[in-house]
């Protein structure tokens, strides 16, 4: 069974982070392994909500790992509260990764052309020097634009796309892709490029008009969890899209109207049958 390693926050109460990577990797038939940067009461759209940090957990457990042996066929990255975290991530990748691990980098830190309140434009370019040591990395228009110095437009053409795709392939990155880029009316998908060889990854399906918290984190995981299966790139990004789009229309079909996550584990049985149609 193939292992990955993800790391990112556990917010207890949310749908997002590692409440949602854990059980949907695991779903795919991938042994997830978590390795914590902090632990909150509830994500951050609720009031009040606690947090305790575990930054300084991070290095002791990963010695313990490499005693152990443990080995990773996957290391997937989410929200990195800090700059530490992000020189902790730098060095797991180099303990841990090789020519037979997958380095995936999701750099949660922005959107709607705004940074999260806990980051400015100094992490952001950190988190770019983070993404040159990935294989993989899918980061949305606002942070690619954080990340490459480049103007945020909420409307845009596939000559914007392009530009922005040619600035991320000079982080470092061997296959960088755009999340939510629509290219038409009433469409969204991703939009990447493998830079070693120059061909395009597109897939595009039909927007859901909502929004909910977390859908990112249930995107990403559910491509990691593909490719480490062994499913093509393309096929990874259609299944992961189609999966966040069918959880969100289930979702606004909810009588009780849930508002902070979508209702991912009402639809984990049809990516398992999805599944079975690409592994056999």
């Amino acid at each position: 069974m193939k292992r990955v390693l993800t790391i990112q926050d556990i917010s207890c109460l949310g749908k997002c982070s590692v409440t949602v990577a854990l059980p949907i990797i695991s779903a795919m038939g991938v042994e997830t392994v978590i390795l914590p940067t902090a632990v909150l009461s509830t994500h951050t759209m609720f009031k009040n909500f606690t947090v305790k940090d575990l930054t300084d957990q991070l290095v002791p457990i990963t010695d313990h790992w490499k005693s152990e042996g443990v080995k990773f066929d996957a290391i997937y990255t989410g929200y990195l509260g800090s700059a530490e975290e992000i020189e902790i991530a730098k060095k797991i990748f180099d303990e841990f990764g090789g020519d037979d691990t997958l380095i995936f980098i999701d750099p949660v830190m922005a959107d709607n052309g705004k940074l999260y309140p806990a980051f400015d434009e100094n992490y952001a370019k950190l988190n770019a020097g983070l993404c040159g040591k990935a294989d993989i990395i899918v980061p949305n228009v606002t942070e690619a634009c954080f990340m490459t110095d480049t103007e945020y437009k909420e409307e845009y053409d596939e000559a914007y796309v392009l530009d922005l795709l040619d600035k991320l392939s000079k982080l470092g990155a061997k296959k960088v892709v755009l999340t939510g880029i629509g290219l038409s009316e009433g469409k969204t998908g991703v939009y990447g490029l493998d830079t070693e060889t120059g061909e395009k990854i597109i897939y595009q399906n039909d927007k859901v008009d909502a929004a909910y918290h977390g859908t990112g984190d249930i995107f990403a995981s559910v491509a990691v969890g593909a490719i480490t299966r062994g499913i093509s790139l393309n096929d990874a990004f259609k299944i992961a899209a189609d999966y966040t789009a069918k959880t969100i229309e289930v979702t606004l079909k909810n009588p009780a109207e849930p508002w902070y996550g979508v209702d991912f584990e009402a639809t984990i049985p049809e990516l398992v049958d999805t599944l079975r149609e690409y592994v056999k």
